[in-house]
């Protein structure tokens, strides 16, 4: 007797893994009890600890101080080469510091016109770059003889790269218009301040004068010192106050200060500048 086959159907279907389900509100759920959960704890430990709250902002103000400090160390880091210019620092005119060897002056360098074309004849002050014909008009284009060639004020600076420089000019003042002589003042110190930035500028104010000068008053000289004090300030230099050292007490330069007949400046008048930068200085 002949056995039934029973045939099975192997269907090619896979069956189908159940589908995991995404629930946003279990999701909050968890964050929820996550946030209560620590929330009692933290409460818990504040009230054990009665210091608990000025610790933590103790901490909270060190680490704020801390970073703090560290940026400013970084910043201090990357800018201790250069002095920082836009940052004015400096307090004009220079006042009264403690008095400088006279040996001082013969590592400086002078730019002036005939205001002080004779400093090197009575003082220490020995590197002059001067002219006639230089003035503070035109400082940027007249040329000097040196022993570099016929070269400009500026030129001859680049040259010689002196740490520290004094600028007297304004023999033109009331020849010159005073906006031009100022405006290519600012040039050269601009310039000079560019080229040696480490270098010590100092602008000296121009001297006073008596009532028989023929071209200039005290109105004009004052008022031209006060356009290189601003000068000095807004272009981060040094401004000494010469007017001062040579002023009488009519305010006028005194007497002794003056040649009467050639109304230039007398030995005594060099010898007080001297003194008088020797004791202005930074």
């Amino acid at each position: 007797m002949a056995k039934n086959k029973s045939i099975r159907r192997i269907s090619n279907k896979k069956r189908g893994r159940p589908k995991v389900r995404f629930s946003i509100w279990g999701l909050l759920l968890i964050f929820v009890l996550s946030f209560a959960t620590c929330f009692i704890l933290y409460m818990v430990a504040a009230n054990y600890n009665d210091d608990f709250f000025s610790e933590e902002f103790d901490k909270v103000v060190i680490e704020e101080k801390n970073g703090k400090n560290s940026s400013d160390s970084n910043k201090n880091s990357s800018s201790s080469d250069t002095e920082d210019s836009s940052i004015n620092t400096i307090t004009n005119p220079i006042s009264q510091s403690e008095a400088k060897e006279p040996s001082y002056l013969s590592e400086c360098c002078l730019v002036t016109d005939s205001t002080l074309q004779d400093m090197g004849k009575y003082s220490e002050l020995k590197d002059i770059i001067s002219s006639p014909e230089l003035s503070a008009a035109s400082c940027n284009n007249v040329t000097i003889e040196s022993s570099y060639g016929a070269k400009t004020a500026y030129e001859i600076i680049r040259i010689k790269k002196p740490e520290t420089i004094y600028v007297m000019l304004g023999s033109d003042i009331g020849t010159s218009s005073v906006d031009d002589m100022i405006s290519s003042y600012t040039e050269l110190i601009k310039n000079a301040r560019g080229y040696l930035p480490n270098s010590n500028i100092y602008i000296m104010q121009l001297p006073p004068v008596r009532d028989d000068d023929p071209v200039v008053t005290n109105s004009d000289i004052n008022e031209f010192n006060t356009k290189l004090l601003t000068l000095a300030n807004t272009n981060n230099v040094y401004c000494i106050d010469i007017n001062t050292a040579l002023k009488g007490v009519d305010g006028k330069i005194s007497e002794e200060f003056r040649d009467a007949e050639t109304g230039m400046l007398t030995e005594s008048a060099y010898k007080t500048i001297a003194d008088y930068i020797l004791c202005h200085t930074v």
